[in-house]
């Protein structure tokens, strides 16, 4: 019983991906059509439509392998490892910069919301 509810739970995290995709199609808009349903569940998340209880096992479920994930990208950037001797150096250092970037503006942003109680720390 416990698995069909992550099966369903994740099928409602797809169901949102496929809307954002039919909403990219139909509009022709250069935003991926996985980031506008992503988007479009937060919303409804945030709006408390959808309550996250509703679907917080099946998230748990690919956030718990999600290591698995990135191993495709890591071996395709092996097998481009003489790209990344010459000017693909830069490149790296642009990654790593931008990373920490990211992970500051993240933090900021999260606990203005934790601040502000836009979203509750559980």
């Amino acid at each position: 019983m416990k698995y069909l509810v992550i099966m369903l739970q994740i099928s409602v995290l797809f169901l949102f991906n496929y809307i954002g995709l039919a909403i990219q199609d139909f509009f022709s808009l250069v935003i991926p059509g996985s980031l506008i349903g992503m988007l479009l569940l937060f919303g409804l998340l945030v709006m408390k439509v959808i309550p996250l209880t509703k679907i917080q096992t099946g998230v748990d479920y690919l956030l718990k392998d999600i290591p698995f994930f990135f191993i495709p990208v890591t071996v395709g950037v092996m097998e481009y490892l003489n790209f990344f001797l010459g000017k693909g150096s830069l490149i790296i250092l642009l990654i790593v910069v931008s990373t920490c970037l990211v992970i500051g503006v993240s933090g900021i942003v999260t606990n203005q919301m934790l601040k502000n109680k836009v979203i509750t720390n559980d």
